[in-house]
């Protein structure tokens, strides 16, 4: 059984969601997709959404488990959200109130029946879709700007969260096998339990330093602003900031120093080298060499990280910036994830102007290049 909140689920109903707020649909169907995913990530026996009139106090529509409240009448503008949770728990046979959660949203308010068992992480779950919710009744009053602003903010939250979660729930872990096993463990154990936490804090410490600086004072994210900027060097520091099992693999290849400057954003290119280095050392033998070079041709700088792993067949080369694909499944997969590393990836660089790929290399693994605008 997944963990609840099942935080995997989350993510991946999260893009889902975003992408259908793109393309514009604000419809039942939409909302009835949110309604299934609180389900599915709280393990929830029964969910629904309710929208109701405040002008003359009744359910005038709903989803889910809701459905036969429509037409019962509510209190008060906005109506009180246990009356509400009230109402929900009566749809649900033999039904019991303190087992239901619900979050209020613009237009009305989604509820779930819980399991017995339910800390503040499932509220504060609920209330995240609440504002899904909410968003698609003000999709028609806000501006495109704006909407496109928040679209922008949901998705780097979502990537982000992905990406914290791991270090995150890596070092809770450890810390418990510690102050719970520390005298089986013995000196080797606990000095390699230290090791794991003290590299995960690094980890996590980069992530949110790269959260930071990639969020403007307005709440756009972004990269910082565009301008030229000395590749090589850039490449270099960023290298520095790997974590270490992954920066003793790195092998700076030929990074000339008389390159003429890049044009883009040069606080993202930590990013970009952190996800196409950890990819790599995914699916690359352990302590094989990850290549690292750079050059430049008339309109374009180019780096290329390239390693001598299990490689990508040319069908897969496309396929493998799309949201949450991966060339492996089931037990076979070495290292889960959501797939998100190489689409963020993608969009960073094509944001700059320039373009990423994929391509097998010869005598087995593969080269990622990026390029960017010459300044």
């Amino acid at each position: 059984m997944p963990e609840r909140p099942d935080y995997a689920a989350l993510t991946r109903g999260q893009i889902a969601v975003l992408d259908r707020l793109k393309a514009g649909e604000v419809g039942l169907p939409l909302v009835q997709r949110i309604v299934r995913l609180a389900q599915e990530v709280l393990g929830a026996e029964g969910a629904g959404f309710v929208e109701y009139a405040a002008d003359h106090g009744r359910v005038v529509a709903a989803t889910g488990a809701c459905v036969q409240a429509i037409g019962r009448r509510v209190s008060g503008n906005p109506a009180p959200l246990h009356e509400l949770n009230e109402i929900f728990a009566k749809q649900v046979a033999g039904g019991d109130i303190h087992r239901v959660l619900g979050a209020r949203s613009e237009g009305g308010s989604i509820h779930v029946y819980l399991p017995d068992k339910a800390d503040s992480s499932y509220e504060e779950v609920l209330e995240l879709l609440a504002g899904y919710l909410g968003h698609i009744y003000a999709m028609q009053r806000r501006d495109p700007d704006q909407a496109r602003r928040q679209e922008n903010r949901d998705l780097w939250l979502a990537v982000t969260s992905h990406e914290l979660r791991t270090p995150v729930t890596v070092i809770k872990g450890y810390a418990d096998t510690l102050a719970n096993h520390w005298e089986s463990l013995g000196e080797q154990g606990r000095q390699e339990a230290v090791r794991v936490i003290g590299a995960r804090s690094g980890e996590l410490a980069r992530l949110v330093d790269r959260l930071l600086s990639a969020t403007s004072d307005d709440g756009e994210v972004g990269g910082g602003t565009p301008g030229p900027f000395e590749l090589p060097e850039t490449l270099r520091n960023a290298v520095e900031e790997l974590p270490e099992d992954l920066r003793r693999r790195i092998v700076l290849g030929n990074l000339p120093a008389e390159l003429p400057k890049a044009y883009g954003e040069r606080e993202s290119i930590a990013t970009i080298l952190t996800e196409l280095a950890t990819n790599a050392e995914k699916n690359s033998p352990a302590d094989s060499p990850i290549e690292l070079c750079a050059a430049a041709d008339g309109e374009t700088l180019r780096f290329r990280v390239s390693d001598r792993g299990i490689g990508i067949r040319p069908e897969h080369v496309e396929r493998a910036f799309e949201r949450y694909w991966q060339a492996e499944a089931g037990d076979r997969r070495r290292h889960p994830g959501a797939g998100l590393g190489l689409y963020l990836v993608r969009r960073l660089v094509e944001r700059q102007q320039g373009w990423v790929s994929l391509r097998p290399r010869d005598g087995g693994g593969t080269t990622a290049e990026v390029r960017l605008p010459r300044a």
